[in-house]
């Protein structure tokens, strides 16, 4: 007789369907997942949040004051970095060596040459210049060389002073500009265009020929003008003065984007349900466009802000690079960038360059940043 095999038998209570919690989860939780499954938007992301804290700590990054004069260095080439110690045998410890200056008897100027036999140990964690960080002032360096030699990682500009920490300060201004100027973007474009949509009629009329009249005249030139109305500056009408006004000269000018494509949201949302049922209970008009409207077009403000801000960096650039933007000794990338007008300094001196690509890198940061953004919000993205 056969064996008789016996197979258990499962209650149908205990098989389950494959469940998702999706349909549970919140609007934020599902934008921040779609978000997420796109590397290059988070790329983007970790890199902006690399420069900020780059800049934001640039005093103690840099070995040196980003305002410190070295004129026996003018012009000077980064300094080379070996990891080969005096006793020639491989240390985990940086060194470069030390500069001598000789005259070029061809062409009549001075020169640096590397004076191989002088090798200097870049330490960590050094005494330096004194600086300001959050308020405290500090000689507390990342690294840097024993005084009184210094370390130029990129070079030194046309005073001497060090190209690695101009960059830096400067990203700390061009940087905020863009942040700074959209928000106050956001703040313009939301509530006038959110009321050009909502209220129609003559309000909307007017907001509109506004828009265009802005829109209308050509960007350079406009920023090159209010830029020029800006007074001197004086004890009472300071650089941070001139910095907060160059913050406001670029969002009356790109204000005016949002405010049209939120108008024609508004316009939308009016005609839809909950509009209606929030006039049926009484709601006022201020209560309907902050309570209501503006919250359920707060993804598409988000993706616009994000795109907005590399615009705002290249307005102050361009600005500053045409010197109607920040002036010295104030420092941005703009500033930086305007030693490199002429061909001949950037062929002889191509480390002054090397401020055009905190700007390329940041622009096409918040570029796929703000693109990502905007897929994540698109509720038919896979």
């Amino acid at each position: 007789m056969a064996d008789v095999i016996s197979v258990p038998v499962t209650a149908e209570s205990d098989v389950r369907e494959p469940t998702s919690d999706v349909g549970e989860m919140s609007q934020g939780k599902l934008i921040w997942l779609r978000f997420r499954r796109n590397r290059l938007a988070m790329g983007g992301l970790v890199t902006l949040i690399l420069l900020y804290l780059a800049v934001g700590f640039a005093g103690f990054l840099a070995p040196n004051n980003y305002l410190q004069q070295n004129l026996e260095y003018i012009h000077g080439r980064p300094s080379p970095i070996t990891f080969i110690g005096p006793e020639c045998r491989f240390r985990l410890r940086p060194y470069t060596f030390g500069v001598t200056t000789e005259l070029d008897q061809a062409a009549f100027k001075w020169v640096y040459v590397v004076d191989e036999s002088v090798k200097l140990p870049i330490r960590f964690f050094v005494r330096g210049d004194t600086y300001s960080l959050f308020g405290f002032r500090t000689d507390l360096h990342l690294f840097g060389v024993d005084a009184p030699h210094r370390l130029y990682l990129w070079g030194a500009d046309s005073l001497g002073r060090d190209v690695f920490a101009r960059t830096l300060m400067g990203g700390q201004v061009s940087m905020t500009v863009g942040l700074v100027g959209v928000a106050l973007t956001i703040f313009l474009g939301s509530v006038l265009g959110t009321m050009s949509g909502y209220f129609g009629g003559v309000i909307d009329d007017m907001m509109q020929r506004v828009v265009e009249i802005i829109q209308s005249f050509p960007t350079i030139p406009l920023w090159a003008a209010l830029a020029a109305a800006l007074p001197n500056i004086s004890e009472t009408f300071t650089m941070l003065h001139r910095y907060l006004l160059i913050t406001v000269i670029l969002s009356l000018v790109n204000w005016t984007g949002l405010a049209r494509q939120l108008r024609a949201k508004v316009m939308s949302y009016r005609q839809a349900d909950f509009t209606s049922a929030a006039l049926v209970a009484g709601a006022s008009n201020a209560r309907i466009i902050f309570i209501h409207m503006l919250p359920n077009a707060a993804s598409h403000i988000i993706v616009v802000s994000a795109l907005s801000v590399p615009g705002m960096i290249l307005g102050e650039t361009a600005l500053s690079f045409l010197g109607l933007g920040i002036l010295p000794p104030m420092v941005s990338w703009g500033t930086l960038l305007r030693d490199t007008q002429q061909v001949a300094t950037v062929v002889q001196h191509p480390w002054l360059i090397i401020p055009g690509a905190g700007v390329i890198i940041a622009v096409l940061a918040f570029s796929v940043l703000g693109d990502g953004l905007r897929d994540a919000v698109d509720p038919y993205s896979i």
